[in-house]
């Protein structure tokens, strides 16, 4: 029997769909802290669903003000500590109840500076990239493990040692595509407190606002992996700021 590649693509998304996840745990210099201590917990009925312009859950769409840190994850701040680190600091985000990223696509990593404290802070400032992976290896499978994040448990990645101090919050976030062919990418993210100490006179940038990073008529939010490997040229949203002075708005 033969199948279309449509049926194909409908029978993995519906195969792949109890694969979801969530970021729980802030890991500083590899050590790992507590779940939920400088995570903010979202308030979804299932923490684990994705966000998605359509079928979503929770009515919470990218175009939606808690497509920042999660749905709810602003109520959770004051109950969320905020972690001392050094500028150049390793850190990663990662999945909670030991959770894998099972779904193919892109990973990067956001920061925002607090204009006070990061636990009074929503959000609604300027967001520069710190860290973006895509394609890791094209001679492997576009469905699972030529991507970088393939059935890693964290998201890894360097603050810049050009950062000037102060509280941000750090977004870690994976999409998954493997529905992006009919307008159902998946998006996991959560946002960590931090308190940014030892930083330089570096300037941001380029730098969006969430919402308004991403839209849904994106090509790299609308690409499929349903027709064998090809590139995945641009990771949504603005290029990585590695230090140094950078400068535009990215919107």
């Amino acid at each position: 029997m033969k199948f279309t590649g449509s049926v194909l693509a409908a029978a993995a998304l519906t195969n792949t769909v109890s694969a979801h996840y969530f970021f729980d745990k802030l890991i500083v210099d590899g050590v790992e802290t507590r779940a939920g201590q400088y995570v903010r917990a979202n308030t979804r009925k299932e923490s684990y669903m994705p966000t998605k312009w359509k079928n979503t859950f929770d009515n919470l769409t990218p175009d939606d003000n808690d497509f920042r840190c999660n749905l709810g994850a602003f109520t959770n701040a004051g109950k969320t500590q905020t972690m001392e680190i050094k500028a150049g600091a390793k850190l990663g985000m990662k999945l909670g109840v030991g959770a894998t990223m099972q779904h193919p696509g892109p990973q990067m990593v956001y920061m925002s500076k607090a204009p006070t404290t990061a636990q009074a802070y929503e959000g609604d400032g300027e967001w520069f990239k710190i860290y973006e992976a895509g394609i890791c290896d094209d001679k492997k499978d576009i469905l699972k493990d030529a991507w970088c994040s393939w059935d890693k448990s964290s998201i890894d990645f360097t603050v810049p040692k050009d950062l000037p101090d102060g509280e941000y919050l750090v977004r870690a976030e994976h999409i998954g595509l493997h529905g992006a062919h009919d307008g159902q990418a998946e998006f996991y993210y959560e946002c960590a407190q931090v308190k940014v100490t030892g930083g330089g006179s570096g300037t941001p940038g380029p730098t969006v606002k969430f919402p308004g990073a991403y839209k849904k008529t994106d090509p790299e939010v609308n690409f499929s992996i349903w027709g064998g490997m090809r590139p995945y040229s641009k990771i949504p949203g603005p290029a990585v700021w590695t230090g140094g002075s950078s400068g535009s708005n990215g919107n």
